[in-house]
């Protein structure tokens, strides 16, 4: 990755900012939504929680199953 310029980097530290000062009312917006979505509908009737198996995974793809 190239260097950035001191423009760009400029531009990186008013963003990164505006960032901070916006996450505290974005944590306040996600916390308010999800309150709501539970009182709205507080059991998920589509909620189908993963397996759980103790298998081992498949190997990746492309490989034809021999040992290196």
């Amino acid at each position: 990755m190239t260097p950035l310029t001191p423009g760009q980097h400029r531009r990186r530290e008013q963003v990164e900012g505006l960032i901070r000062l916006a996450a505290p009312a974005l944590n306040l917006v996600l916390a308010a939504g999800e309150r709501l979505s539970r009182l709205v509908e507080p059991e998920d009737v589509e909620y189908y929680p993963p397996r759980v198996s103790h298998d081992e995974p498949p190997p990746p793809e492309g490989s034809n199953g021999a040992p290196s």
